[in-house]
């Protein structure tokens, strides 16, 4: 055996600073009889392994270890082991064992401005002739999930099926359709964990929240209307000539495609597929 002695240095150092967690580092002296001991060698015969609690910081855990050459001799190195608090809750040495990260981010998002609440009752935004406001646009909030997780596989497949899907059920307190999935990206990442070499795939889904609903709100009006099952133009009448003209403005329609009077309808159209959110993307935990 290479190693012939370890010896842990009184030195302990800490540091802290306000906002920000503790980092705790020890430091051992190996003795070795031959010069050409590995550092892996050096590594085990330390009684500390990754994730290993401090002794006097049990929240602090082993991250990060270093070698080096101690005070010039050739049978001595220094190693250190730099512990830190982990940023995940119960944090697995084995990446593909870790828990996902959600992050949330709120935003904006400029629509057309083709409706308004009437209390709690959608109503086309028109005016009193009951012709659309052209190019008034609105905001309304969003929030976006980010969901970073490790994957033993990139599934391009999967990623493509259920990309621009919306949540066919209710998912994170949303109603069905107000969740959409803007994107899935993966990159691959190689990590050794006792001394084997794990590879794997660290993907990232985008999740954004819309509370109207991804669905499309389209006023039921038209330039053309049924009359008997055939398509006829709408016209209207030139108020200097009393004239019959067609119409400038798309008129309203009913469900059958004939005119009505009044305000035009709203219709609630979806565009995107919709799947079950909570069987692909889980549900966030504590981290």
């Amino acid at each position: 055996m290479s190693v012939v002695n370890v010896t842990e240095l009184a030195t302990v150092s800490a540091s802290r600073k306000f906002g920000e967690p503790p980092v705790f580092q020890r430091k051992w002296v190996v003795e070795v009889n031959n010069p050409t001991t590995t550092l892996t060698e050096m590594l085990a015969a330390v009684p500390v392994a990754v994730l290993d609690p401090h002794p006097e910081a049990s929240y602090c855990r082993a991250m990060q270890a270093s070698g080096g050459n101690y005070n010039g001799s050739r049978f001595h190195y220094e190693i250190t082991w730099d512990y830190e608090l982990p940023k995940q809750e119960n944090p697995d040495p084995n990446p593909l064992a870790r828990r996902d990260i959600w992050k949330w981010t709120t935003g904006g998002l400029q629509v057309p401005a083709l409706y308004y609440y009437d209390g709690s009752t959608v109503k086309a935004l028109v005016n009193t002739a009951n012709d659309f406001f052209e190019g008034a646009t609105t905001d309304i909030s969003t929030l976006q999930a980010s969901i970073s997780g490790n994957r033993a596989t990139f599934d391009y497949g999967l990623a493509a099926a259920v990309t621009n899907s919306v949540n066919s059920d209710e998912y994170l307190g949303g109603e069905p359709y107000t969740w959409k999935c803007s994107g899935i990206s993966g990159q691959p990442a190689v990590e050794v964990v006792d001394e084997v070499e794990i590879r794997y795939w660290q993907t990232e889904v985008t999740l954004e929240y819309r509370p109207d609903g991804w669905p499309l709100r389209l006023p039921n009006v038209g330039w053309n209307f049924l009359d008997g099952g055939e398509k006829k133009r709408v016209y209207v009448k030139d108020p200097d000539t009393s004239e019959r003209v067609p119409s400038s403005n798309p008129q309203p329609l009913t469900e059958a495609g004939a005119l009505k009077t009044g305000a035009p309808d709203i219709l609630v159209r979806r565009v995107h597929r919709a799947v079950a959110f909570a069987s692909y993307f889980g549900q966030p935990t504590q981290q």
